[in-house]
């Protein structure tokens, strides 16, 4: 089976809503020419709807980076499942590197957040990902089975068909160090292999796994020639248009 390439932009705390808007529209203006992948853009929540109406009349699809599981109530300051798909986000990221790290975010609360995504009508990119020191200590199969199994809890085969996976090994965001595309390949394989094992092969094949981790126009076409990345979750490059749209090009 053919997995279309997805191509997503993490705009992090990134651009005020001038920079913002440009950027979306920088993208939109290309996007007639990527014919190979979707393309997806996540702004700070505060701007997707800025940035929703930058995309209109383009095929670029509009996500959040991050979301409560909870559908309503005395939550000050988070952001709902059913407040993002009011202001058009049809993509929401989930269980970045930099949240677990730096919010706590554990396998549990991902899962959470997951399942109300899927019950929205979102279509959640779950992220998985292994530190520096436990790929020198050769725990990265370990780690990432631990995520995958923590993260994707109690999901129906028919819900995991609705999702996208990313892997992220976190010595590799911003930071220059990009894994190799053989080292991107066996960690994507393995994800391949838990969705068949977890699930079916039917599913395995369905689900599209990106790769994350300082991808940029020039490292890009190796890494997506591998059979198991079908896409890239891109950080700081995605804040130029140009540098985003070169690494969609590159498929």
């Amino acid at each position: 089976m053919m997995r279309r390439p997805l191509i997503a932009g993490n705009w992090k705390m990134n651009t005020n809503r001038a920079e913002a808007v440009a950027l979306a529209e920088g993208v939109a203006k290309g996007s007639g020419e990527i014919k190979n992948a979707d393309l997806l853009v996540c702004p700070p929540a505060i701007y997707l709807e800025s940035v929703g109406k930058a995309l209109t009349g383009s095929s670029v699809a509009l996500g959040a980076q991050n979301m409560y599981a909870k559908g309503n109530g005395a939550f000050t300051g988070e952001t709902s499942a059913a407040m993002l798909s009011d202001v058009g986000a049809e993509f929401v990221i989930l269980g970045h590197s930099e949240r677990r790290a730096l919010m706590g975010e554990t396998d549990a609360v991902v899962n959470e957040k997951t399942l109300a995504a899927l019950a929205a009508g979102l279509t959640p990119i779950v992220c998985v990902g292994e530190l520096l020191e436990e790929r020198e200590a050769g725990k990265t199969g370990e780690v990432i089975a631990t995520q995958f199994a923590g993260s994707l809890a109690g999901l129906s085969a028919e819900q995991l068909g609705k999702i996208v996976i990313a892997y992220e090994p976190v010595w590799a965001i911003g930071t220059g160090k990009v894994a190799s595309p053989e080292q991107a390949e066996e960690v994507h394989a393995d994800l391949r292999r838990l969705l068949t094992e977890s699930y079916n092969g039917e599913i395995a094949d369905k689900v599209r796994i990106l790769y994350g981790g300082s991808v940029k126009p020039s490292n890009a076409a190796e890494l997506m020639s591998q059979p198991n990345v079908d896409g890239a979750l891109v950080g700081g490059a995605s804040l130029k248009a140009e540098d985003f749209l070169g690494i969609a090009a590159a498929i």
